[in-house]
């Protein structure tokens, strides 16, 4: 269901329940109490929650960064701007010195991470900034103020599109796009005790350089990296580095399969790491999807449609836990129109225990099936073990007074059913794969034969506008023809005026010589007579 439908949304303030109402796993629209006023619609931003109170820190907008920091408090359901000033503490955190009135720079594509009662802003583009390092920035939310930071060792070039993640006082970056378009895959680790940047050397095999992706700290222990982009193509696929022994490595997930998607924001809460939004650079994401970070296991929560606000790039996505329930929280993003609207869902409790696949002889012939073959997939071995132990053995337990050895001959028709779902559940997998490979290779011809319509309706464009620069020449030719056809209607009566003339001056001329001779042929009769 769309979030623009009526029923697909809650008040905030006094006159509604606020976030109580949100339901399970279905994303609404959270309204700002009446007479709130609202930020401006933007992408690329960075948002945290602090105390019940959702902070909004820069953005993009018809491609001008933003320097505003919004607020929107739970509790009200109200939304405020945060003027901030510079700090004028040049001891504290080895901040630079802030003079004048400076305002907060203008940022997109930034990170932004809770420490202390502080914010930490990360990296991001910024038309201000004449550095070619990674830039940082502490927002103090005790006294509304901010302040660059002089961080120290080998400092990262500057950079958009990055993931940062914190684990205990270090500060995790990885990836992202340079300020030449260059991409990266390079990982960086800043203590914020020290403030001292160092760069992380790890074992082959990790991410291909990408920007736009989304990761998340797992126990304090594992790195995950999912989806992103590179200039021509985008990902779905997922990486783990070991913090300890800092070696990369790609689970084999299981479960739904998970469509490329860059721009995305996700969040982690427990062992569930939740993904929405996002775009494969011709539609949006429309499905919200989750991922247990212990078994690997991905399945999709909810679905919107395709012009729903959610189905769009560069949002946020941060968690809440009001009155003891924990929330999602998206704000923002661009799908074709800027959104400023906030959108809550109640995440349920989620269950990935082993589905009981053995339990009778005709749980092999369910086996064969289409649903029972993806529940295959979907297993482990893991939870294959605890299956001996569900009440479906009920069926094969010994009955009072049995003997062993009848026990022993069920439990021999266990391993053996086992066995064929295992050989079916090979086959099933060598069949997905071959489907998956010929899924991309459609999604490639699609692709390029994309490329080659938008040629062609370039070139139809190009050939319209030159016919129609030719009918306007045509048009112009014929203005001066009909011009040209009055001039020599103009001549032709010139003509006859100036033949006319002529003849009038031929027969006056005639005239004239006539009488000359007259009158010399009376002089001379004239003569003889005298």
């Amino acid at each position: 269901m769309g979030m623009e439908e009526e029923e697909g949304a809650i008040n905030g303030g006094e006159e509604g329940p606020g976030l109580a109402a949100a339901p399970h796993d279905r994303w609404v629209l959270l309204r700002p109490a009446q007479g709130s006023p609202r930020p401006s619609a933007r992408y690329k931003h960075a948002a945290e929650v602090v105390q019940d109170k959702l902070y909004v820190v820069g953005g993009s907008r018809n491609g001008r960064s933003l320097s505003d920091v919004q607020v929107f408090d739970f509790r009200t359901s109200k939304w405020s701007a945060l003027l901030l000033s510079p700090s004028r503490d040049s001891n504290q955190l080895n901040l630079e010195n802030n003079a004048g009135n400076q305002p907060f720079p203008a940022l997109a594509s930034h990170s932004m991470v809770k420490w202390r009662n502080m914010l930490l802003v990360v990296a991001g583009n910024s038309r201000a900034s004449t550095s070619n390092k990674v830039s940082v920035w502490f927002i103090d939310l005790e006294t509304n103020s901010w302040s660059a930071v002089d961080t120290y060792g080998k400092v990262p070039m500057a950079r958009g599109g990055q993931s940062v993640t914190l684990v205990g006082s270090r500060l995790i970056m990885f990836g992202g796009e340079d300020n030449k378009r260059r991409l990266l895959s390079d990982l960086h680790v800043l203590d914020l005790e020290t403030m001292i940047w160092e760069e992380v050397k790890t074992e082959k095999g990790g991410p291909a350089p990408r920007y736009d992706h989304s990761a998340a700290v797992y126990a304090e222990h594992y790195l995950l990296i999912f989806g992103g982009s590179s200039h021509s193509t985008c990902f779905n696929d997922m990486y783990l580095l070991d913090l300890q022994t800092l070696e990369w490595s790609q689970p084999d997930t299981q479960g739904a399969h998970i469509t490329p998607r860059s721009g995305h924001a996700g969040m982690m809460i427990d062992e569930n790491w939740y993904i929405v939004g996002g775009g494969d650079n011709a539609s949006g994401s429309t499905d919200t999807i989750v991922m247990n970070a212990s078994k690997f296991v991905w399945s999709v929560v909810t679905s919107v449609s395709v012009r729903d606000p959610l189905a769009c790039e560069g949002l946020t996505l941060c968690s809440a836990t009001v009155d003891g329930e924990k929330f999602l929280i998206a704000f923002g993003g661009y799908n074709g129109k800027y959104n400023n609207e906030i959108f809550v869902m109640k995440p349920k409790p989620r269950n990935f225990v082993q589905p009981r696949l053995f339990q009778s002889p005709a749980a092999a012939a369910a086996a064969a099936s289409v649903k029972a073959a993806y529940a295959v997939i979907t297993a482990t071995d893991e939870k294959t073990k605890d299956i001996v132990a569900t009440d479906d053995l009920d069926v094969k337990r010994a009955e009072p007074g049995s003997s062993s050895k009848q026990m022993v001959a069920e439990i021999d028709a266990l391993n053996g059913e086992k066995g064929e779902l295992e050989s079916r559940l090979a086959e099933v997998r060598s069949e997905n794969s071959k489907l998956k490979d010929k899924l991309d290779m459609v999604k490639l011809s699609y692709g390029e034969l994309t490329k080659e319509l938008r040629s062609v309706e370039n070139q139809l464009a190009a050939e319209g506008s030159r016919c129609q620069k030719l009918e306007s020449q045509i048009a112009a030719a014929h203005k001066r023809l009909e011009s040209a056809s009055s001039l020599e209607n103009e001549l032709e009566a010139l003509q006859q005026q100036i033949s006319q003339a002529e003849q009038t001056m031929t027969t006056s001329q005639r005239r004239k010589s006539g009488g000359v001779w007259k009158w010399v042929g009376g002089s001379a009769e004239v003569s003889d007579n005298e």
